[in-house]
């Protein structure tokens, strides 16, 4: 599964202190986004999944943010591993 060995990437890289990094937060906001994707192809009406799934993306969105002005290398790994956004030619 790809939870499983992203986590042990993080894991050998960072140490257990660390699960509250940025990637760390990125990767766990993109396996829930997911969840509830498939969760919402089943259920098209249920509303507060949908309005969990915004809050989530919303998250995630301001983390990338933060990482893209703060390290644009890390972000650009981040994404690249995740494969949640195309990398910008800028």
């Amino acid at each position: 599964m790809v939870k499983n060995s992203f986590i042990s990437v993080i894991s050998q890289k960072e140490n257990e202190e660390k699960k509250g990094s940025v990637e760390f937060q990125v990767f766990t906001f993109t396996i829930k986004i997911r969840r509830l994707t498939s969760h919402l192809e089943l259920h098209k009406k249920d509303s507060s999944s949908q309005r969990g799934l915004r809050k989530i993306l919303g998250k995630r969105q301001r983390l990338l943010a933060y990482l893209s002005k703060k390290n644009r290398a890390r972000y650009k790994e981040l994404i690249g591993g995740l494969g949640i956004r195309e990398i910008k030619s800028s």
